[in-house]
C-alpha cells in the first residue's frame, strides 16, 4: 500500500530537528564506522517493505523528438545536430560504460530523495542495486545514472556515477564514487579523489536517478550541441525543449554525454552536515565546487514532469579517466564546449521510497 505524501515546501531554519514537518529524524545511529569493506554492519533497505509506484510516461516518435530537438537546441547553441542512430559500442573508450547500449524495456528510476539527505542524514536509507534488479525483475540489467555513493563502503559521504551492469546474476561494477580530501577539508582547501567501486560492492545511499534497461544496442537520440549561446546548461536545454513542445505529456530520457572539448563546474559533497541545512544557500556553503575538464563521460535522467512522484526533474553525474568527476552543473568555457549525448526514451518511471515528507531544497 502507498504511503501517503504532502507537497513538497521549503525547510525554515526555525524548524525543531525532531519536527515531523521535515521528516528528518535521524537514523541509523548503531552504524559503526570502520574499513571500507562491504560488510559494514548497514542493512540495506528492504524493497518489499517500501512503497513503489510505477507510472506510464509519453512516448512519441524519436524522429519527431529528433525534430523538436532540432529546432529548440538553436537557442542555446550555435550548432547543433540532432538524430536518432543506432548507439556506437558505449564499453569502448572514451564512454566506457558496462553495457554496450541504452536500450531494451528502458525505464527511469527514482530513488530515495534529498529529504534524506537534508537537513540531517538518514543513514538507514541504503540501497542495493542488485537487489533492487533483482526485484523488479531485470536481468540483462543496466542502471546508469546519479546518486549518492555507498557512504558505508567508504566512510564518508560521496558522489556516485553509477554504471553497473548484471548479466545472469553477475555484476559488472563500473560505478566510481568521488569524495572530497582530507575528511573534514574547508571548502576552498580540499580535494577530490575518484575511485571505482568493486563488483562486491553494489549499494548506493539516500537518492538516485537512474537509467534502468537492459543495456543492448538500438535506436537512441543522438544530440550533438557545440558553443553555448543561451543561458541554460546542455541537460535543461534539452529537457525545457521537450517541455515547451509537449506540455502535460510528460516525457523521460536516460542515457549518457559525453563532454567533448572544454570545462564545467562540478560539485563534490563533502561528508554529512553535522548542522542542519535547511536551505538552497546552506547547501550552497556547505558543496565544495570545482571546474573539471574534458573529457568525461556524463550519465543521469531527465524527465519533463513531476508526475505527482515528486521526481528530481533532472540529474547527472560525470566521471573520466583522468580523475576528474562529481555532480555536473553547466560548461564554464561557453565557446569551446562540446557535448555529445545519447539518449534513450522511457516507457515508465519508477518510484522507489519516496519520501513521505518532501521539501525543494538541494534539487539542483
Amino acid at each position: 500500500m502507498l504511503v501517503a505524501r504532502r507537497r513538497p515546501r521549503p525547510l525554515t531554519s526555525g524548524q525543531s530537528p525532531r519536527s515531523p514537518e521535515v521528516n528528518q529524524k535521524l537514523r541509523g545511529h548503531s552504524c559503526t564506522v570502520g574499513p571500507p569493506r562491504y560488510t559494514l554492519t548497514m542493512t540495506s533497505v528492504d524493497y518489499k517493505k517500501v512503497p513503489i509506484q510505477e507510472k506510464p510516461l509519453f512516448q512519441p516518435p524519436l524522429q519527431e523528438i529528433v525534430d523538436v530537438l532540432s529546432v529548440g537546441l538553436t537557442s542555446t547553441f550555435a550548432q547543433v545536430d540532432v538524430s536518432a542512430v543506432d548507439s556506437p559500442d558505449l564499453t569502448k573508450s572514451p564512454y566506457n560504460l558496462t553495457s554496450p547500449g541504452l536500450t531494451g524495456n528502458a525505464k527511469l528510476v527514482e530513488i530515495g530523495g534529498p529529504p534524506y539527505l537534508l537537513p540531517l542524514v538518514q543513514r538507514d536509507k541504503i540501497y542495493d542495486l542488485a537487489a533492487l534488479a533483482q526485484h523488479l525483475r531485470s536481468d540483462p540489467a543496466l542502471l546508469a545514472g546519479a546518486g549518492a555513493g555507498p557512504w558505508p563502503h567508504l566512510g564518508v559521504n560521496c558522489e556516485g556515477i553509477i554504471n553497473l551492469s548484471i548479466r545472469n546474476g553477475t555484476v559488472d561494477q563500473g560505478t566510481r564514487i568521488v569524495s572530497i580530501e582530507p575528511v573534514g577539508a574547508a571548502k576552498g582547501t580540499g580535494k577530490y579523489k575518484q575511485q571505482r567501486l568493486p563488483n562486491s560492492e553494489t549499494r548506493t545511499a539516500l537518492l538516485g536517478n537512474y537509467l534502468l534497461s537492459e543495456g543492448k544496442p538500438g535506436k537512441v537520440i543522438k544530440v550533438v550541441a557545440k558553443k553555448r549561446i543561451g543561458p541554460s546548461n546542455f541537460i535543461t536545454a534539452i529537457r525545457e525543449t521537450l517541455k515547451n513542445h509537449y506540455g502535460d505529456k510528460i516525457i523521460g530520457l536516460g542515457g549518457m554525454f559525453m563532454l567533448r572539448s572544454g570545462k564545467v563546474k562540478f560539485h563534490v559533497m563533502p561528508d554529512f552536515s553535522s548542522s542542519r541545512l535547511c536551505t538552497d544557500a546552506d547547501v550552497d556553503g556547505w558543496l565544495h565546487y570545482f571546474e573539471m575538464r574534458a573529457p568525461i563521460t556524463n550519465v543521469g535522467t531527465l524527465v519533463t514532469g513531476d508526475h505527482g512522484l515528486d521526481l528530481r526533474v533532472q540529474h547527472f553525474h560525470g566521471f573520466s579517466e583522468h580523475g576528474d568527476g562529481g555532480h555536473y552543473h553547466y560548461d564554464t568555457t561557453p565557446d569551446d564546449v562540446h557535448y555529445e549525448g545519447y539518449f534513450a526514451l522511457a516507457s515508465s518511471i519508477v518510484r522507489v521510497d519516496a519520501p513521505v515528507e518532501s521539501h525543494v531544497v538541494g534539487r539542483d
